[in-house]
């Protein structure tokens, strides 16, 4: 809950100067949160890999939609992650890891939330459409099946696509990044709403530009690793990430005054 000197400076303090290697300290202390909760973490591992997985499944034979649906689940994860930001929250003030009391967490700041979730599905779908228009400009003659469409990536045949859809991806990328670095921990633990939570997140971007691309990067390798081993290492990646973008938020944005 905002302090009374929150409530009279609602825009929170963000810090900068942060050390390159920052990332890889949140990433262990993710870990360590990760083992401390273990069934609750690993649970919403459970939750990300099944939900790959069925999207792939659904969408399997429209390979313009598994890519699509692919990045589009990468661009939701903040969200999708609130439950582990809950947990990390409860080892650091001591409260019980339990995985029931995280699964409504939602309700503590709904209306942002619900705010915040819009934003990102419509980032979603405009994304969804621009990836239809690339393979459409690219592939005039008919869609590839996955085999194909896979067989042509990995062998570099098409690269003009290739890095239309990679420079098209990382915009919206980019832009979910730069508004959810802090975003959702921040509505979590003090109730910001969510223009103040998205603009803290950028400032925290702008401030901190090479450490946060090493984040970032590191983000996009472990949700990568998570896909490619047919969904699975999501089980543990996920949560990882999810865990260590609580430390980051506590990293990034000064605590708030008694």
């Amino acid at each position: 809950m905002e302090t009374p000197q929150e409530q009279a400076h609602p825009f929170p303090d963000v810090r900068s100067g942060l050390p390159l290697s920052a990332p890889f300290e949140w990433l262990r202390r993710g870990a360590d949160d990760f083992r401390a909760a273990g069934f609750a973490s690993l649970f919403y591992g459970l939750c990300f890999a099944l939900g790959g997985l069925v999207l792939f499944l659904a969408f399997r034979h429209a390979v313009q939609l598994v890519t699509a649906v692919t990045a589009g689940f990468m661009l939701l994860g903040p969200f999708l992650a609130l439950g582990l930001y809950e947990l990390s929250r409860r080892r650091e003030t001591g409260e019980a890891l339990s995985l029931p009391a995280t699964l409504t967490v939602w309700k503590r700041n709904f209306g942002c939330f619900g705010i915040y979730s819009l934003i990102l599905i419509v980032i979603y779908l405009v994304w969804a459409r621009a990836s239809l228009v690339i393979f459409a400009l690219f592939y005039q003659g008919g869609m590839p099946t996955l085999g194909s469409f896979m067989t042509q990536i990995l062998k570099f045949d098409n690269i003009e696509f290739l890095l239309a859809y990679l420079a098209v991806g990382g915009f919206f990328a980019m832009l979910v990044f730069a508004v959810s670095v802090v975003s959702i921990p921040m509505m979590l633990e003090r109730n910001k709403d969510t223009v103040t939570a998205m603009l803290a997140s950028f400032l925290a971007l702008a401030r901190n530009l090479p450490m946060m691309l090493i984040w970032g990067a590191l983000i996009v390798l472990l949700t990568a690793i998570g896909i490619a081993t047919a969904f699975l290492g999501l089980i543990i990646t996920m949560p990882l990430v999810g865990h260590a973008t609580w430390h980051a938020y506590r990293a990034l944005i000064e605590p708030p005054t008694p």
